[in-house]
């Protein structure tokens, strides 16, 4: 007897039809849009418009989103080590640039003993497969003593 072949994501993610999605993972979007755009103030507001109830809500806020806010918000925090010499940075930041990586964020600590600890917030979303050997590419540069991904993930 052969075993039984499952069809489970690695990932936990599924892309799935809107039309088979039940009536409250729908109206959750709705909610969801509506207090993105400023249409609405509160929860409260958002769910009474599309008629939702607030446990709905709740139970599906956090697990629904729509595909292309998903693909659009990637978000990885690389920490490095750099040495105290002028341009380093900005070498990293062209770099960056280069592979169309939008920084988001840049905090640096003062450079102590020839080194200073840069960590930097880069959106991912236009990199496509760039952003896999960004790392790398970072590791490389003059300059750069140690590069390591802190972080990933989205801003929802």
């Amino acid at each position: 007897m052969e075993p039984k072949q499952t069809y489970i994501s690695e990932s936990g993610f599924y892309l799935v039809n809107e039309q088979i999605l039940p009536e409250g993972i729908l109206k959750t979007v709705q909610a969801k849009e509506l207090l993105a755009r400023g249409e609405v103030r509160t929860i409260h507001e958002a769910v009474e418009q599309v008629g939702l109830s607030r446990s709905a809500f709740y139970k599906y806020k956090d697990g629904v989103f729509p595909l292309n806010k998903l693909d659009k918000e990637r978000i990885v925090t690389i920490s490095m080590d750099l040495e105290h010499r002028s341009g380093i940075l900005s070498k990293v930041l062209g770099l960056i640039a280069g592979q169309e990586g939008n920084v988001l964020t840049i905090n640096q600590s003062i450079p102590l003993q020839g080194m200073a600890n840069v960590v930097i917030s880069v959106e991912t979303s236009l990199m496509g497969d760039k952003a896999k050997e960004l790392l790398t590419l970072i590791e490389t540069q003059d300059g750069v003593k140690r590069a390591a991904v802190i972080g990933q993930g989205s801003s929802m």
